[in-house]
């Protein structure tokens, strides 16, 4: 069936496209003009803005922490809607689907959960294969494991790193590899409650910068082409600043992306010790062009933290809102999570809330920052359209500065700040960026030959508004969101990546994991016949 999209303002960075124009769409892609032929299904979207559909880089959407956080907070769903009436009744965990319905009503068509500890992957996958509509993928955590912390204390080779990652990565079925604190989350285990970049992990003699670079050559390495996705030490810390400058210096001119950088954006200055250093963490980002950085903004909301950082997780249950929080010891990483609420009358947050803004507006190039809230973390994803909104408007900005308690605005640069992203930059942030990121060669683009992923937004003065509810959503060629509603459900595909690697490491996987557990390795790995669908995955291809 071929579809035509008429007279649209098409907004696609990629191919430099930012005017009126025709989209077609045929077989689930994005095709050329066809000479001669009249469209099956004709949508007049004259007046609107036409996008790819938005890509979401970093969202924790499944696994261990989501759930637990569900059943730690079973009152933060009583006022949640009733289940919707076309979900299935074999769907055990509609709030799951609930996650692909969201997404898809404010244009989003592929979301990656940037956490899932390897032992847990295929927990992850089942849940992954229950939300519906979107496609997803998931990062595998490494940089705390007995095996590979003692390969390299016993100097083993980048090679055999390279093929331990390759072995993790084919197992798990994941699209690429995160590091959460590196070795800070090891050494709590052994009682260390502080760690920072070259603190030394007990038994192994390592530093959390020997670990981190040694595992983000290895990823470079590999050739998959999303680089080490680093979770940084010390966050939430005032005077982490220092923590995030280091690490960026230590990059090695490899790329590397850092997450949610808005938790380490904090300085010493003012009376509380706590203040906004967005400016030099921003400056710093901006002179590393091998760095690309996501922000975690922090909007004003009651949110629950969700982190394998169980050190930091440990050392905020004191400020936890409600009073409770689980913290699970378990191997290789671990599991903290903890429920918090932002206040825009808390100094603290407020602070939080600017610096996150500060990063987005003085971060020069929107091809390496990255929209997210580290849902829930920061904010539930269902807030991006109103920071959408703020990043558009400086008097909106100006609106909630008039909110914030007077101190905070001494101590940061956000009034000052009068950037108001276009829709173009928008665009770039949310489609162009992430597909390059990840080395998503069919989508986050409109050109020929791309997957029919595309957002239609009515233009209204309200910029939340617009983008909490697309005018049309279309998923592999298929209408599933009209008015802001989804009025089709279809099944999303998760993204894997396959690089290649000495099958030899996996003996020796197999005897240590028989020495260590008793178990066979094969126990861990995700099997094609427990997924739901034989065409549950789709590969992402590696560098050549």
């Amino acid at each position: 069936m071929l579809i035509c999209l008429r007279g649209g303002h098409i907004v696609d960075p990629v191919n430099g496209v930012d005017g009126v124009g025709d989209l077609y769409i045929e077989d689930g892609r994005i095709v050329a003009p066809p000479a001669g032929r009249t469209p099956d299904v004709e949508h007049d979207v004259s007046g609107h803005i036409v996008m790819a559909g938005a890509i979401d880089i970093h969202s924790h959407i499944a696994g261990g922490g989501v759930n637990t956080a569900r059943l730690l907070l079973p009152e933060a769903h009583r006022a949640h809607r009733p289940r919707p009436a076309n979900t299935p009744l074999s769907t055990a965990g509609w709030s799951t689907f609930e996650t692909g319905r969201l997404y898809a009503q404010m244009g989003y068509t592929t979301v990656i959960e940037p956490a899932v500890s390897p032992h847990h992957a295929l927990h992850a996958h089942l849940e992954l294969a229950d939300i519906p509509i979107i496609d997803k993928g998931f990062l595998t955590v490494l940089g705390n494991e007995d095996f590979l912390l003692s390969g390299f204390r016993d100097g083993a080779s980048q090679d055999s790193v390279v093929d331990y990652i390759g072995a993790t990565l084919e197992a798990t079925r994941a699209i690429g590899v995160k590091c959460v604190n590196a070795g800070g989350v090891d050494a709590f285990k052994q009682n260390v409650r502080h760690f920072s970049l070259d603190d030394v992990v007990p038994e192994y003699g390592l530093s959390s910068r020997e670990i981190f670079q040694t595992l983000q050559r290895a990823v470079n390495a590999t050739k998959i082409r999303h680089p080490l996705h680093l979770h940084m030490n010390n966050l939430g810390l005032a005077g982490n600043i220092e923590t995030a400058v280091a690490t960026i210096e230590a990059s090695q001119g490899l790329p590397l992306h850092l997450a949610h950088i808005q938790f380490y954006a904090y300085g010493l200055e003012g009376k509380n010790g706590f203040s906004s250093a967005a400016a030099r963490l921003a400056e710093t980002v901006n002179a590393h062009k091998n760095v690309t950085v996501d922000v975690g903004q922090v909007m004003f909301a009651d949110i629950v933290t969700i982190s394998s950082d169980v050190m930091k997780q440990f050392n905020s249950l004191p400020g936890a809102r409600p009073k409770k929080g689980v913290i699970f010891d378990g191997d290789s990483n671990g599991l903290g999570v903890s429920p918090y609420s932002y206040r825009v009358s808390d100094f603290y947050n407020a602070v939080q809330w600017a610096a996150g803004l500060e990063l987005f507006l003085l971060i020069d190039d929107p091809m390496r920052v990255f929209f997210t809230t580290d849902h829930p973390n920061g904010a539930p994803f269902t807030t991006y359209p109103e920071v959408f909104a703020l990043l558009m408007s400086a008097d909106k900005r100006a609106q909630y500065c008039s909110r914030l308690p007077a101190d905070v605005l001494e101590l940061t640069n956000l009034p000052a700040l009068k950037r108001e992203y276009s829709f173009y930059e928008i665009a770039t942030m949310t489609r162009a960026a992430p597909r390059k990121l990840y080395g998503f060669e069919d989508r986050g683009q409109l050109g020929v030959g791309s997957v029919g992923d595309v957002a239609v937004y009515k233009p209204q003065k309200d910029k939340a508004a617009m983008f909490r509810s697309a005018a049309y959503v279309f998923k592999d060629g298929n209408l599933v969101v009209r008015d802001g509603k989804v009025s089709h459900y279809t099944k999303g595909r998760t993204l894997r990546v396959r690089p290649d690697y000495d099958r030899a490491i996996n003996s020796r996987l197999d005897k240590y994991y028989d020495g260590l557990y008793g178990l066979p390795r094969s126990l861990f790995e995700v099997q094609d016949a427990a997924l739901p669908n034989a065409d549950a995955f789709a590969e992402v291809p590696c560098r050549s």
